[in-house]
């Protein structure tokens, strides 16, 4: 709530009565209301285009910039996870699996460490991650609302086809489940920008 809402909304509250407070909340809806369209303009969702969100830029763990239009023409599963995170871990041997198996298929799983480069560096030497790992530091809060984990759960998952749709999006471990029914039928379908659709 901005400063000037919030100075009128302590002074009709002062002032007392049931008029001051119908006062205060409407002018708590008004700044509330103000702030909507900023946080829909945000929100991604399933069948957006991930080519026409904002771009994401980040280090790998070499230092090396990298974005996520290197890999264009692939099925992306971009795994936001954290050093720290017990589920990620959990979950990083299945895609490092995924990853070796389906690779020639065109998976490209991207991890996005929402931690230090050296830390993230540990767990990718000791649990073997066979992908690229982009670093986005420990406050990688703001990167996950921008793929919609406005919860700021991880580990976070998010699935896009070979147009760069939007095909799932998903807080928690990723499993076998999940890639059977949702990865294993974008791998079997061609782009429609390479079949010249």
């Amino acid at each position: 709530m901005s400063a000037c809402f919030k100075s009128a909304c302590i002074k009709h509250l002062a002032g007392g009565g049931v008029r001051s407070a119908w006062v205060c909340l409407l002018l708590l809806s008004l700044a509330m209301f103000s702030a909507a369209p900023a946080l829909a303009a945000g929100k991604v969702n399933v069948g957006d285009n991930a080519w026409d969100l904002a771009k994401i830029s980040l280090p790998d763990l070499q230092g090396k910039q990298r974005t996520l239009e290197e890999w264009r023409g692939k099925v992306i599963l971009l795994n936001l996870w954290a050093s720290w995170c017990g589920p990620c871990q959990y979950e990083i041997p299945e895609l490092v699996e995924f990853q070796q198996q389906y690779a020639d298929a065109g998976l490209q799983i991207i991890g996005v460490g929402l931690d230090e480069a050296r830390k993230l560096g540990n767990v990718r030497r000791s649990l073997g991650i066979n992908y690229p790992t982009l670093v986005a530091g420990p406050g990688g809060d703001s990167l996950l609302a921008k793929w919609g984990d406005y919860r700021g759960v991880v580990p976070y998952t998010v699935l896009i086809d070979r147009d760069g749709r939007i095909a799932m999006i998903r807080s928690g471990p990723f499993d076998r489940r999940s890639f059977k029914y949702h990865v294993l039928p974008l791998l079997q379908q061609k782009s429609s920008v390479l079949a010249g659709q």
